[in-house]
């Protein structure tokens, strides 16, 4: 694996999303008046005047349901920022704008059938790009691994999915 092939909230997800949440509570948009806040849908930062929304999210859930997983116990909802209307997606690159550095970060590796394989806690340095593009590489050396969840590991939150290139 060369690249890191970050996944971003899709434009179905997202109007799901903004009409009712994964906790089933409606998105509520407001303008960002500071910017910086990681949008899940285009996997960059919000820029100062941008209407953004706080919604529940389950990475997990959705990508069980569109393949058959049974995630079970490990199924997790938690708060993630997007655009409160249509979005462009990410440019490329998309993901590196979470690899600051400073940052802590967790790696997970999932199983086809949902379960949590293991993980690891980076703590970013000033390849944080490249540290974050080994760790996901290496959770793939795992013949289980499905997918790959990026998470800040501050606040627990979803950042998002890698795929089993």
């Amino acid at each position: 694996m060369t690249t890191m092939d970050a996944v971003p909230l899709g434009a179905g997800t997202l109007a799901e999303l903004l009409l009712r949440d994964d906790a089933g509570r409606p998105g509520l948009p407001y303008e960002d008046s500071e910017g910086g806040a990681p949008l899940r849908c285009c996997l960059r930062r919000s820029r100062p005047g941008e209407r953004i929304a706080l919604v529940s999210y389950a990475p997990l859930r959705r990508w069980a349901a569109a393949t058959g997983a049974d995630p079970g116990a490990y199924d997790e909802q938690g708060p993630v920022f997007v655009h409160a209307a249509g979005c462009a997606g990410p440019a490329p690159g998309g993901g590196q704008a979470f690899a600051q550095p400073g940052a802590l970060r967790t790696v997970r590796r999932y199983s086809a059938a949902g379960h949590i394989l293991g993980g690891r806690v980076l703590a970013l340095e000033e390849d944080a790009g490249a540290q974050l593009e080994r760790a996901v590489a290496e959770a793939f050396t795992d013949p289980g691994a499905a997918l790959v969840h990026v998470r800040a590991a501050e606040f627990g939150c979803f950042l998002y999915e890698v795929r089993r290139p």
